[in-house]
């Protein structure tokens, strides 16, 4: 009986083994580590969502989701990510487009959403007060910029180290923000 025994267990251990490593190969990969579904997260810059989307090209239209809008992930694949607005519980996808990003999704997901909100006091009232409607001002700090539109696509700007920024209005319409000592010169539509 115990040699009887002995056998059972050694072959159930045996296929939980098989079965562990078989189902490792049919499951997607999980999200990093530092990627939690469910968690709360929080916009980085005021974006634009259209039919509950968000491309990474960062189009300006669609309906505003302001900054430190809460959020929460619900999946993540290699081009799109999933999240609920916590407020109302609305979809929102956020798509990446690699070609014109030059980023992962997941890195892309990282300069949309954070476990933080973003800090508004360091920025001025006017600045303030772009930031919230999604709008690019005169005289606006590039870290403003950032925090009132967005990273533009890396296929048309490297750097950020640059002093112009082209973003993209839609899919036929771009328009270019020039900074003079890290403020903004002007917009040209």
């Amino acid at each position: 009986m115990p040699v009887f025994r002995k056998t059972v267990i050694l072959t159930l251990m045996g296929l939980a083994v098989l079965s562990f490593g078989c189902q490792k190969d049919l499951k997607p990969n999980p999200p990093a580590a530092s990627l939690q579904p469910a968690q709360i997260y929080y916009t980085q810059f005021s974006l634009f969502q259209e039919k509950d989307s968000f491309r990474t090209t960062n189009y300006r239209k669609g309906q505003l989701i302001p900054i430190n809008t809460a959020v929460t992930l619900q999946s993540m694949e290699s081009d799109e990510a999933k999240l609920k607005l916590v407020d109302n519980g609305r979809p929102l996808t956020i798509e990446n487009v690699a070609k014109f990003t030059k980023d992962d999704m997941q890195t892309a997901f990282n300069k949309i959403a954070g476990p933080n909100k973003v800090d508004l006091s360091r920025f001025s009232a006017d600045e303030r007060d772009a930031i919230q409607a999604g709008q690019v001002r005169q005289g606006m700090s590039k870290k403003a910029v950032l925090a009132a539109i967005g990273y533009p696509p890396q296929h048309e700007t490297p750097s950020l180290e640059g002093n112009t920024w082209t973003y993209w209005s839609n899919l036929f319409n771009k328009f270019i923000v020039k900074f003079k000592n890290d403020k903004v010169e002007s917009i040209v539509d």
